[in-house]
Formats: structure tokens, C-alpha cells, sequence
């Protein structure tokens, strides 16, 4: 059996030879749409079920007499405790490298999908939605374009690739109209992109390579060179929360990342908005007597309508801050955002109420999701780059707390309201608990925390801020 020394001494061996392997000139456009591809995968996971939502609470809740979304939600809660335990496994990362966990979270996400395709009972797609849960939200590939980038076009490279992942989003209602003569068929969705997944895992297997930058900072732990501020170290939720504790821009980041999640119903319940929206505009104008017939039509025919311009819609929310983030500031990329997502969520509400044009609405849905999340991916981006490699993805799995808890809020406010007052209210319910969390999120920006905008990862410390 290997002796510790001699472990060591290979692992560096081998992170030199990885290190000093030439790249090739193709090799980071190919990486970037390995990442691309990976993102894809990502965003289709945890956007299907949300796409999906009326027509699985109606199917899969109906044998009990109940088709309410908030009851469907409560249910999906069993994977909270899933989410919990990506704390501890993100961290991995910080000591087994990059790669790994690129490909392994992708063929997970997959394996999710797939699961819940083939589930023909309550247990069974509880089953696959935590393992969709606990797959997704670890944006293995967010930390690589975070260290393979070039600092001065971090946020844009990252913006275009988000952006390039809302527009593959533009499957799902493809594959509803083919798929889903009605809407009893929705698991069928569900088919085609555990499949892309699959071979996406592989693609990353086999043509991603480790980061030079957690190479370089691996080998300087295992020869035991420790920085002044004693960041050389395997990772770890305890190390990473004590950092963040210490650092005040990373305390008022996760701060921010909170009060910003409030809203995070939002994000899952924008198909329930459009829906009911129009159903009830059908029946204020007659053209169906029952709520429930009216429905089932608008998730046939409007939403699915809507959802093809969703992705587009999502695209350009991701796509502009990204830009302004590295022109400007990433304050003001996160405040413009906010700011877009309130107008464009009253927008799609009124819109559907009202019986706007379903391209329209959509379009209008997926820019209002695409800003909120680049607040929020800004406000993250900003914790990575004020944080230094050795503890990254480590404290980007703990930012998963303060997210968790700004999710918390915003179930613990939003469920027993919509399980109350019923589907209709989604609209007006979430846009109550969605605006005060954004903005004191941005007011705790403006005057707690400093820009990070073109800062060297390979130099960050941490404590330039304190």
C-alpha cells in the first residue's frame, strides 16, 4: 500500500503533467460549448417540472381529488432535505477538482429525467424530482467559466452561454406540441432530454479538462505552501463558512443572496400565473362556462404558445447584464435586473389576465425569470471572485445556505397563502413577496459591499475588501 508521502507526490506529479499538457487552439472554444451544452442540460432540469406544473399537479393529484399547485409543492419539499446534503457534497470539489463533478452533476440532472419519465406513481416522481434537485443546483459548470475566463470578459462569456442554455429551453414546448395531444401525456417531455444529458456526460468525460487555476492552487496545498491569509486547504462547508464569517463582503453577499431567493416562487410558479391568467379571462368572456375546462384548454393551446417564447424571452435576461457587469459594474447589472424583473412580472400578469397575445406573454415570463436569475447569478459571481481558489467551491456551496434560507421564506410565506386562496392568486401573492426581498438585496449591495469587476481569481485573497 501506497504511503501518504508517496500519494501526495503523485497527485502533484500528475497535476504538473495536466498542467503543462499542451491545450491545443481549439481547445477552449470546445470547452465553451462543452459548457454550453452542460448548461443546456441544467437549465432544462430544472425548468421542465416548472414548465410542466399544471399538468402534473392535475394528473398526478387528481386520483386524490386535488389538483392544487401549492398541494404539488408542498409534496416537492421531500427534496429540501436533498438540497441539504449538496452543502456538503459541492465542497468535493474544492479537493478532487473540477472535472469530476462536471461530469458526474451532469449524468445525474439526466438520470433525474429519466426516472421521472418512467414513474407511474406519487413515489416514484418524488424520486426523480430530488435527484433532479440534488443535481442541479451545484453550476459545476458556472465555477469553470469562472476559472478558465478571461477576467476582463468573466460576465460576458458567462452571460452568452446562459444565454445560449435559455434558448435550448425552446425544446420543451417543441417537444409538448409534438408529444402531448393532451395533457395526461406530459411525461413524454421528459424523454428527450434525459437523453441529451446522457450524452452530454460523456462529452465532458471525455474532452473537459481540470482548470489550470484549482491545478495550480491543489499542488500549492499539497506542498503545503499556505497563503498569508491561510486559504490553502481541501475545502470544506466549516472552512468556507468560517471565511465567509470573517469577510465582510462575502457576510453582506450572502446576506443579499438571501433577501434576492425570497422571491424564489417566482421562478416555479410563472406557468401557474400564465395559465390561470388566461383561464380566467376565458371565463369572464364566455367562451368557457367551468375553470377547470378552460385550464385544460389554455395549457394546450396559449401556454404552449407562450413557452415558445419563454426561452427567448429568458435569453435576453441572462444575455444583458452580463454585458453591463463588465462595461460598467456588477452593482448595476444587479440593480438593473431587479428592477426589469418587477416591471416585466407585472407585465406577463396583466398580460395573461387580460388575454394578450400568447407570444407576447411568454416572452415577457422569460425576460421577467431570465433578469431575476442574473441578479441573483451576479450577486454569486460577485462571492466567487471575492473569494480565493483554494476555498471557491466551497463557498459557493455555502452560499447554498443563504439561498436556502431565502427559499425557505419564500415558501414558508408563499404555500399556505396559494393553498388558501387557491391558483388564481399566484400573481398577485408572489409579486407581494418578491419585491421587498429585491429590494433590500440591492440596498444591501449598494452600501455594504464593494465591486468585483475585473478582479485577478489567481490573486484573490479575500480580505482586500475588509
Amino acid at each position: 500500500m501506497r504511503t501518504k508521502e508517496e500519494r501526495t507526490r503523485r497527485e502533484i506529479e500528475r497535476r504538473e503533467r495536466q498542467l503543462t499538457k499542451p491545450r491545443g487552439k481549439w481547445y477552449f472554444p470546445y470547452l465553451v460549448l462543452i459548457i454550453a451544452l452542460v448548461y443546456i442540460t441544467d437549465e432544462i432540469a430544472s425548468q421542465i417540472g416548472t414548465l410542466m406544473k399544471t399538468e402534473i399537479a392535475n394528473d398526478m393529484l387528481s386520483h386524490f381529488g386535488q389538483s392544487s399547485v401549492g398541494a404539488l409543492e408542498i409534496l416537492s419539499m421531500i427534496s429540501v432535505p436533498f438540497l441539504a446534503l449538496g452543502i456538503v457534497y459541492k465542497p468535493l470539489s474544492d479537493r478532487f477538482g473540477r472535472k469530476p463533478f462536471l461530469v458526474l452533476n451532469t449524468f445525474g440532472m439526466a438520470l433525474g429525467l429519466l426516472i421521472v419519465y418512467l414513474s407511474r406513481s406519487i413515489p416514484a416522481y418524488v424520486v426523480g424530482a430530488c435527484v433532479i434537485q440534488f443535481f442541479v443546483p451545484h453550476d459545476m459548470q458556472a465555477v469553470y467559466i469562472m476559472e478558465v475566463a478571461p477576467d476582463k470578459h468573466r460576465a460576458k462569456l458567462y452571460s452568452v452561454v446562459k444565454c445560449v442554455a435559455m434558448l435550448g429551453l425552446m425544446v420543451i414546448p417543441l417537444l409538448r406540441r409534438m408529444l402531448m395531444q393532451s395533457t395526461a401525456q406530459w411525461r413524454r417531455v421528459y424523454a428527450i432530454p434525459a437523453i441529451v444529458g446522457v450524452v452530454t456526460a460523456f462529452a465532458a468525460l471525455l474532452f473537459a479538462k481540470e482548470t489550470d487555476a484549482f491545478n495550480r492552487s491543489r499542488i500549492n496545498y499539497l506542498r503545503g505552501d499556505v497563503a498569508e491569509n491561510g486559504t490553502a486547504a481541501e475545502g470544506g462547508i466549516l472552512p468556507a463558512l468560517r471565511f465567509v464569517w470573517k469577510h465582510k463582503q462575502l457576510r453582506w453577499l450572502f446576506i443579499a443572496l438571501a433577501c434576492s431567493e425570497t422571491g424564489f416562487l417566482l421562478t416555479i410558479d410563472y406557468e401557474v400565473i400564465m395559465t390561470y391568467g388566461y383561464a380566467e379571462h376565458f371565463v369572464r368572456t364566455g367562451l368557457f362556462a367551468a375553470l377547470e375546462e378552460a385550464v385544460e384548454s389554455a395549457g394546450v393551446h396559449e401556454i404552449t404558445t407562450a413557452l415558445f417564447l419563454f426561452p427567448v424571452g429568458c435569453a435576453l435576461g441572462q444575455l444583458i447584464p452580463g454585458f453591463i457587469a463588465d462595461h460598467k459594474s456588477r452593482k448595476a447589472a444587479a440593480l438593473g435586473a431587479s428592477l426589469a424583473s418587477i416591471a416585466l412580472l407585472l407585465g406577463f400578469m396583466l398580460g395573461a389576465s387580460r388575454g394578450a397575445p400568447p407570444y407576447t406573454v411568454g416572452f415577457c415570463a422569460g425576460a421577467c425569470i431570465g433578469f431575476f436569475w442574473s441578479n441573483v447569478d451576479t450577486l454569486i459571481m460577485m462571492a466567487g471572485e471575492s473569494s480565493p481558489t483554494a476555498l471557491r467551491s466551497s463557498i459557493l456551496a455555502a452560499a447554498n445556505l443563504a439561498t436556502g434560507i431565502g427559499i425557505g421564506v419564500s415558501y414558508g410565506v408563499t404555500l399556505p397563502l396559494l393553498t388558501i386562496l387557491g391558483n388564481s392568486a399566484a400573481g398577485i401573492v408572489i409579486l407581494c413577496v418578491t419585491v421587498p426581498g429585491l429590494a433590500a438585496a440591492f440596498t444591501i449591495l449598494a452600501l455594504k459591499t464593494h465591486d468585483t469587476r475585473g478582479v485577478d481569481l489567481s490573486t484573490v485573497k479575500g480580505d482586500e475588501w475588509n
